[in-house]
């Protein structure tokens, strides 16, 4: 949009390839941080935040004012600094609906019901289908795009959509849909729906895993994604997707930092309760996944 009064600066995390996006509107000086990352050092068992004070002096240094921290799901490949960030910035943190049905999934695995409420009220705001909201005068609308899992939400902000894990650069394709609650059905249906804006929406990721010497890509078109993706176009049948996405899942390693992330995202990246000496834990179930 030539005359939009949208920006949008995009951070890289290169150690989850992440892709944290900070949505300005311009004319208000509010923003928003879509899928921010905190840093994790599994081995040493050690957070910093070293990623999410970079999103925190974008926003200083530019004079913005922080309306919302938002999530696209449960990400299983990096703890999110949601709680960090509002603590330093403010913000409300919002997910979608369906989180309800993540947290009754994955709560039960790690036994932490004494400090993950089932409810979903550690978010300030679990939006709906169809939900609306606004970055100062931006308007925002609410997709559920369920696939990856079944808490998957999209952004919609004028010409720009921002899709978390459902969809990749178009070597890479898809998502994943073989965690608990994913469907390759249900993503298939997501990407369509996504095929329906006009071509030159731009589509905002949430990873890239570039060659060495490559920089990673953040943004496509709806049209390179139609015309160019490797695992699902507006005209593939939905039986050949979802044998392919299946019979590719199939061969995936589970996620290196899947454990500690599933359960700090559970309640915006923290680590639970404290105990009585001060510590805090991360839990690995054996033999359980």
């Amino acid at each position: 949009m030539a005359n939009s009064n949208m920006h949008i600066e995009t951070l890289y995390h290169q150690a989850t390839s992440t892709f944290t996006h900070i949505v300005v509107d311009k004319q208000t000086r509010r923003s928003a941080i879509i899928d921010s990352v905190l840093d994790y050092d599994q081995f040493a068992g050690k957070v910093s935040t070293e990623s999410a004070d970079e999103v925190i002096a974008y926003l200083h240094n530019n004079n913005l004012i922080n309306d919302w921290i938002l999530e696209t799901h449960v990400h299983a490949d990096h703890i999110t600094a949601a709680h960090y960030l509002q603590e330093q910035v403010g913000g409300k943190i919002a997910i979608g609906s369906n989180i309800k049905k993540v947290l009754e999934m994955w709560v039960p695995v790690f036994e932490i019901e004494h400090d993950t409420p089932l409810s979903g009220e550690q978010y300030d705001l679990l939006f709906e289908e169809g939900d609306s909201f606004a970055i100062g005068n931006l308007p925002v609308t609410v997709w559920h795009t369920p696939g990856h899992t079944p808490a998957c939400a999209t952004y919609l902000i004028e010409d720009a959509i921002f899709v978390g894990d459902t969809m990749f650069a178009p070597h890479l394709g898809t998502a994943r849909c073989d965690f608990p609650g994913g469907s390759a059905t249900e993503l298939y249906h997501s990407i369509q729906r996504f095929y329906q804006l006009p071509d030159d929406t731009r589509v905002f990721l949430a990873h890239d895993y570039p060659e060495e010497g490559d920089e990673p890509l953040s943004m496509i078109s709806i049209a390179q994604a139609k015309s160019t993706n490797a695992q699902l176009r507006p005209d593939t049948p939905l039986e050949e997707y979802v044998a392919k996405r299946e019979a590719r899942d199939a061969t995936l390693a589970v996620p290196r930092l899947l454990l500690p992330s599933i359960q700090a995202n559970l309640r915006n990246g923290q680590f639970g309760d404290v105990s009585k000496s001060g510590k805090q834990f991360v839990k690995i179930p054996v033999n359980v996944l």
